[in-house]
């Protein structure tokens, strides 16, 4: 079934148009209430924002939707989307819902919603509150009597930060190490440096500054280059950077050179599996992950489960066979012993425990493996065209596939996110690999208008 509203991460788009309206936002909450309404309690829904001026638009919107089947609303404010994961449980909530676009510049806005047991919904879930929302809710509103109340937490900050500080080993301390942070001008804005501080660490914090418009802006895990500058120039033993959400986390080591989340889940990895505490003996990664994660995983007798982009799909594969450690190159890490999402906090938290334990500096902890080149090129296309459908694309696609025999690989996936057919080719040969993803890239092109 073709989904209208819900993509790889929820609802995203440009706020005030399409489906990121305020209209739109209210059908979520009534469709979503509706469906987790079940059973004779009082229903509550816990409700967190970043700090997008657009939040002020969805939050009321949602909040109405919800009030209108009779669910209370408790609205937490400006919260990592991990922290409305974890206070959607802990606040034994029927439903959790984040208002954020991520990583996306200030103009756009999205909605997350978690189940009651903190976790994404299901792809069969989605759409049927897809299903919901277009059939309209004249017989399913309460009468006035039983209309839902609207709170806000006190102190839920305090909650989350607490929470993740309790992620930390007790045994161990930051004192003496000195961290930059750099929020994104985000959700983590109060959370992360007073976490980071609060364990005893010397906290530079950056992109703290939120106006409603500059989240992402120049900063984050999205533009690290500021966080590196800042790393050096204090001479701190680490970077962190976050993004507007604080589910995604980019380090830099002591000589502000960005280490990618390839090696932050091997350095993690390897820690939990010295220390016996790697279920499954495996690492659940995308396909996106390195050649070389793949084989140092092999090398110190690991497997590495590969699913589809998406945090979603990683936690999906980590569910069912019970792994407590996946992620994505791009950032996102799950440790499921903490938390039902990524959380770029918690994920830091864990290297910086490798780090005092080991006694070593970032840039030779996270050089775990050296990793094979690999070249990502993005083609956009026209809605509701198929270039990948076409024989000719197909047969360049296996063309790649047969130069790189068994030295590479090659990978094409739409976005989730975009009109945008990504390209992706690594081996052993930089040349080899560019002239790969070249071929196809122009091919697509012939066909993606």
């Amino acid at each position: 079934m073709t989904r209208k509203y819900f993509g790889t991460d929820g609802i995203r788009g440009r706020a005030n148009e399409g489906k990121m309206t305020a209209e739109v936002a209210m059908r979520v909450g009534m469709a979503a209430g509706k469906y987790f309404t079940r059973g004779d309690h009082q229903h509550r829904v816990v409700i967190g924002k970043d700090t997008r001026l657009s939040g002020y638009m969805l939050e009321p919107a949602l909040t109405s939707g919800f009030i209108s089947l009779g669910m209370d609303v408790i609205m937490v404010g400006p919260m990592p989307t991990p922290a409305v994961a974890m206070l959607t449980k802990s606040l034994r909530a029927d439903l959790g819902v984040m208002i954020s676009a991520s990583h996306n510049p200030y103009e756009d806005n999205g909605i997350k919603l978690f189940g009651p047991d903190g976790y994404k919904l299901s792809d069969e879930i989605e759409l049927e509150i897809e299903r919901r929302m277009d059939n309209g809710y004249a017989d399913h509103l309460v009468p006035s009597k039983k209309l839902g109340r609207a709170q806000r937490l006190k102190n839920s900050v305090g909650r989350y930060i607490e929470f993740a500080k309790g992620t930390f080993p007790p045994e161990l301390s930051l004192e003496g190490v000195k961290v930059v942070v750099d929020c994104a001008n985000g959700a983590a804005y109060r959370s992360a440096p007073s976490v980071l501080w609060e364990l005893g660490a010397e906290v530079i914090a950056v992109g703290v500054e939120p106006n409603g418009t500059n989240i992402n802006e120049n900063c984050g895990s999205t533009s690290p280059d500021y966080m590196c500058e800042q790393v050096v120039l204090h001479g701190a033993d680490i970077g962190i950077a976050l993004d507007g959400d604080a589910d995604r986390l980019i380090v830099a080591d002591e000589k502000g050179q960005i280490i990618d989340g390839d090696q932050l889940m091997a350095t993690i990895a390897n820690a939990m599996h010295q220390a016996g505490k790697l279920k499954g003996n495996a690492l659940v990664a995308t396909i996106m992950s390195n050649l070389g994660l793949e084989k140092y995983m092999q090398s110190i007798g690991v497997d590495l489960i590969r699913t589809g982009v998406g945090d979603r799909y990683v936690v999906e594969a980590m569910r069912k066979n019970g792994y407590n450690l996946g992620g994505e190159q791009s950032g996102h890490i799950v440790l499921s012993d903490f938390a039902t999402t990524g959380d770029g906090l918690i994920a830091a938290l864990q290297i910086l425990a490798v780090m005092v334990r080991s006694e070593k500096p970032v840039s030779e902890l996270c050089a775990l493996f050296e990793p094979y080149p690999q070249l990502l090129k993005n083609v956009r296309y026209t809605e509701g065209s198929d270039p990948l459908g076409a024989q000719k694309v197909k047969q360049v696609i296996r063309d790649g596939e047969d130069r790189l025999g068994g030295t590479g690989r090659v990978v094409i996936r739409k976005s989730g996110t975009e009109p945008l057919i990504r390209v992706m080719a690594e081996g052993q040969d930089d040349g080899l690999i560019a002239t790969v993803v070249n071929d196809i890239v122009s091919t697509v092109e012939e066909l993606a208008s």
